[in-house]
């Protein structure tokens, strides 16, 4: 399983609009500092997943490789906003599954055009797809929220944003489940003390650390936390990184050397 970070950022991403702060500064200089809307692609067995479809410019990566499938962690405007534009193409159907939720996100349900909408995924119980495993497991969010644990039997990763702290039943079951990497939602830095539907740092650290799992990677994060890194020395601890636009990881590898 090849796993890519297509976007990092939280809904205003890096860098915010109107923001001189550090982060945001170096990241209109430097363009490897840039996050874009949080979501990611999986490859496997000469299949393409998408996770999430915040990127803006989703049509043109889709006409020059259609997914498999999309799977959406839920309907905010930050996590779909792609396939507003994507839906009025032409060609083959699409399939879009994602969390039970009556709305959805404006009118992409009542006109989906070439996206097979296919909501209401259980928690819990494996979605079999072309070489890869999904089992969707609740989150805390504002919407119905998901988060997904990958499996193609080489490597198990677990896709967890956006959510504050983590449903015990979610948490007993990636415990139980032992993915090789966990993807975790770092949203706010540590100085933001009362966070709301994302985690903090210390949060998300303190996950991982519950989880054991054998490296981790923070995602949606905000200005705020990549200004914080900055000026402070990381309070990171064992294998746990920030993500960045582009990354890529092989979960297959990093199974092998977990079991080697």
């Amino acid at each position: 399983m090849n796993f890519r970070f297509v976007g990092t950022g939280d809904s205003a991403q890096v860098p915010r609009f109107g923001c001189d702060c550090p982060a945001c500064g170096r990241a209109r200089v430097l363009s490897s500092h840039r996050r874009g809307a949080c979501c990611a692609e999986v490859r496997v067995d000469g299949y393409r997943y998408l996770l999430d479809a915040g990127r803006t410019d989703l049509a043109d990566s889709c006409e020059q490789e259609t997914p498999e499938a999309i799977l959406v962690t839920h309907y905010h405007a930050d996590h779909v906003q792609g396939l507003f534009h994507l839906r009025w193409g032409t060609g083959t159907m699409i399939p879009v599954y994602g969390p039970k939720d009556a709305n959805g996100c404006a009118d992409l349900y009542r006109h989906p055009g070439v996206l097979d909408f296919r909501p209401g995924l259980k928690p819990f119980r494996p979605l079999m797809l072309p070489g890869l495993t999904v089992t969707p497991v609740p989150l805390n969010h504002s919407k119905p929220t998901l988060g997904f644990c990958l499996e193609d039997g080489g490597g198990r990763l677990a896709y967890l944003t956006d959510t504050l702290g983590l449903p015990g039943e979610t948490e007993r079951f990636l415990r139980d489940w032992g993915p090789d990497v966990v993807v975790l939602d770092a949203t706010h830095p540590s100085t933001h003390h009362e966070p709301r539907n994302h985690n903090n740092l210390p949060m998300a650290l303190q996950i991982i650390e519950r989880l054991g799992a054998s490296s981790a990677y923070l995602t949606h994060i905000g200005h705020d936390l990549d200004a914080e890194c900055m000026t402070a020395d990381m309070p990171l601890s064992g294998p746990v990184w920030l993500a960045h636009d582009g990354l890529e990881l092989d979960a297959g590898a990093m199974m092998a050397r977990r079991c080697g």
